[in-house]
């Protein structure tokens, strides 16, 4: 499989685009309702990638046809989306889903009901078309990343002039930030000097990684995930492993919520597993927090409250977490009815989770220095 996502070029994707909208006038020009064919987006519907080694959808599909007032709305959405990005491709113009939603104001019955309907009828629309949000000139609200280590990045300015960046050297205490866009048309991996990158959930256990100088110190990466990571922060971990062959491990809190964040980035989300090829890092572990910390460091933690519990009972039949380790860890957080955060490591000093905590379980990884 080649690392690159699979880009189109305009004309691409404005033909792809009017597939969309071939298929709907076909089918009523033979005096049928119009339609668009979707896989089914659920847990249901997702299974293991032999090949790829991610979770992707089924062979379950659903139909969106206009013999309902809620779908004839939606495929009439859908028409205008696809004018809407042809002439942002045309204009060379882009927008973020937000624009994009209020946009839809004018759109008279067209009009969304809330921003999740316009997000979810964007990714439809990739899944369909088989292009990818950014070949759609879509960007997100939330920012990507922060990366501070001694990687070397040359990124696209919006001139069109190339800028060549050391992730620790040319950057601030807040690190590079990621752009939305990170293939290789926009950004390139030119050099690096580490031997392992670490993904970190909250800022806070970042900047305490950052000013105790375990970048240097352990010859690492540090990458703000800033909580659920962003689609480009999945691409640009995914392109580090494939690209320089590092290993990704995940720093997280012990909580349902905080697995799922690394579910997402070793085997892919539900709401983009038509691309999970391209956005998860299979090769990713599990550092920590983990029910067998709160055990084993004594640390502070909270009773799991009912929605914690449910997650948790969720997970035990999510194919994401079927191997026996994260059984046995879901089900002792059960058993314990505890969670905890990173940064209930400072219980210890400033200093446990730099001096002690990593390099311990790093070295349990088989990673040392």
């Amino acid at each position: 499989m080649s690392d690159e996502a699979p880009r189109r070029s305009k004309d691409q994707v404005i033909d792809e685009l009017h597939n969309v909208a071939a298929e709907m006038h076909d089918r009523m020009q033979k005096g049928s309702p119009p339609r668009m064919t979707l896989p089914v987006r659920s847990k249901s519907n997702i299974s293991f990638d032999n090949r790829l080694g991610v979770f992707k959808y089924g062979k379950s599909k659903t139909i969106r046809d206009a013999t309902s007032l809620g779908s004839a709305r939606q495929l009439l959405r859908t028409l205008h989306i696809t004018e809407f990005i042809e002439e942002m491709i045309d204009s060379g113009k882009s927008s973020t889903l937000r624009e994009m939603y209020y946009i839809s104001e004018g759109w008279g019955h067209g009009k969304f009901g809330s921003q999740n309907e316009s997000n979810n009828l964007a990714e439809d629309l990739e899944i369909v078309t088989k292009c990818l949000r950014e070949d759609f000139k879509l960007r997100p609200e939330e920012d990507g990343a922060r990366i501070i280590g001694n990687i070397t990045l040359e990124e696209r300015n919006r001139r069109g002039e190339w800028m060549r960046i050391n992730c620790r050297d040319d950057v601030g205490d807040s690190g590079y930030g990621v752009p939305y866009n990170v293939e290789s048309e926009k950004l390139k991996l030119v050099d690096e000097d580490i031997d392992f990158v670490m993904a970190i959930e909250t800022g806070g256990m970042f900047d305490r990684l950052v000013e105790n100088g375990f970048d240097e110190e352990s010859r690492c990466a540090l990458i703000h995930l800033k909580g659920q990571p962003a689609r480009s922060t999945r691409r640009i971990m995914k392109r580090m492993s494939d690209e320089w062959k590092k290993p990704i491990v995940v720093f997280a809190d012990c909580d349902p919520w905080s697995f799922r964040i690394f579910a997402s980035i070793a085997y892919g989300a539900i709401k983009t597993a038509h691309i999970s090829e391209y956005l998860a890092t299979k090769e990713a572990s599990y550092l920590g927090i983990t029910a067998d910390d709160i055990l084993a460091y004594d640390l502070p933690s909270d009773d799991l409250t009912k929605q914690d519990v449910n997650a948790l009972t969720a997970e035990l039949s999510d194919p994401r977490f079927s191997t026996g380790w994260w059984q046995e860890q879901i089900g002792l957080m059960q058993e314990i009815g505890k969670k905890a955060e990173q940064q209930s490591l400072a219980k210890y000093g400033l200093d446990f989770v730099t001096d002690t905590y990593l390099p311990e379980k790093l070295a349990s990884m088989g990673i040392t220095y």
